[in-house]
């Protein structure tokens, strides 16, 4: 390992979380019409039992020790930190994997998944289905701290992410991905097919043909759902993709406020059938938040959407990706290309669609987010 790689460990200083609590006791609170529920937004009361949880409930020092018995570092790539896990496997013929998350997202989200990954024997996998993973925190976000100019859009953390694993040594990895993940991901394979072999996306962006082609009644329904999606669900990209700076004053300002605008997101946008608890606890609500929360990170973090309109540079948009993908389609995903419009952009070798599981598939369905990558990545691992 080279010496600008530096070792890392969360720390968050007592006196940050000191302030927190303050805050959140002084929350000044909104009304709510009665009966509203969320049809206007995050609901109210569930928002202040959540808070309350924060304050007087929530444990960070155990989840900060949790988050801590993965080995993580840092290292500076074109003028900017990036930290990440780095979480190498018993086996040493291991199959390197860069996985990204996306946003509300962090690396909060792996955290089920990292141990089937890199130890498949104990979660019904084989050995020979074992991956060195390296999971960052993508810049502007979390513990890689604010981003620093302009300009960092998917193609330019996707080309950070390809140093970082040439940093390591990687000369031959795969790549996985969702939400913003599954467009850096897309960049990567894009960019880097010398060295990376093969990726998989749990998000499946494509553009429609200008024929229409014949969709079974599966693919009907997840398109149906996307254009609800688009419907009533993206005032957020608007306001982050056009104003970001302005949106950053109060969710940086308030900890109940940061969290209703985060909470919402993973409510709509996992399979909760309303019932946000019913996928996710608190804790891992919570944990997710305090990272953006302890590293001052919403305001770079919704940025990604200003820089993305900026430049367009998605991937599947600048001409066909020639690597192997695997695309996993999870039913409240917040779009999939069925499987023909996939084709069209990518080297479409696997679809596998599945029955529940929502936007935050590493986090919500983590055993069949890992059988599906396995099964995937075996037809890669020899080339």
């Amino acid at each position: 390992m080279t010496a600008s790689i530096r070792p890392f460990e969360i720390a968050v200083p007592q006196s940050v979380l000191d302030d927190l609590k303050e805050r959140l006791a002084r929350t000044r609170w909104p009304d709510q019409i009665e009966d509203a529920g969320w049809d206007y937004g995050t609901d109210l009361g569930y928002l202040q039992a959540l808070c309350a949880y924060w304050q007087d409930g929530y444990d960070w020092r155990k989840q900060e020790a949790a988050l801590n018995a993965w080995p993580q570092f840092t290292t500076e790539i074109d003028g900017q930190n990036l930290h990440f896990i780095h979480a190498r496997s018993k086996h040493e013929d291991a199959l390197p994997l860069v996985i990204t998350h996306g946003w509300p997202g962090s690396i909060v989200e792996f955290q089920k998944i990292l141990p089937m990954l890199t130890d498949p024997e104990a979660h019904g996998g084989r050995a020979a289905d074992a991956f060195h993973v390296v999971a960052p925190s993508m810049p502007g976000y979390g513990f890689s701290g604010p981003t620093k100019d302009r300009g960092w859009d998917p193609q330019r953390i996707a080309e950070a992410e390809i140093v970082l694993m040439e940093r390591l040594g990687y000369e031959r990895y795969v790549a996985q991905g969702g939400d913003w993940g599954a467009i850096v991901t897309v960049q990567i394979g894009r960019l880097d097919p010398e060295h990376c072999r093969g990726i998989h996306l749990n998000m499946i962006m494509a553009l429609p043909p200008e024929k229409g082609v014949e969709l079974d009644p599966v693919e009907q329904e997840r398109l149906a759902y996307a254009n609800d999606f688009q419907a009533e669900g993206t005032g957020y990209q608007a306001i982050q993709g056009t104003k970001p700076q302005t949106l950053a004053y109060g969710l940086t300002d308030s900890p109940s406020g940061l969290a209703g605008w985060i909470v919402e997101k993973f409510r709509a946008w996992g399979d909760t059938h309303g019932d946000i608890e019913s996928v996710f606890t608190k804790d891992e609500l919570l944990t997710n938040i305090m990272v953006y929360w302890v590293t001052g990170t919403i305001r770079s973090s919704t940025r990604l959407y200003y820089e993305m309109r900026k430049s367009g540079r998605a991937g599947f948009t600048q001409g066909r990706v020639e690597v192997p993908t695997g695309c996993a389609s999870f039913p409240k995903e917040l779009y999939n290309a069925p499987r023909e419009w996939a084709e069209r952009h990518y080297n479409v070798t696997h679809y596998e669609r599945f029955d529940v599981g929502g936007h935050f598939a590493a986090l919500e369905q983590p055993e069949l987010l890992a059988a599906d990558m396995r099964k995937f990545f075996r037809t890669v691992r020899s080339s």
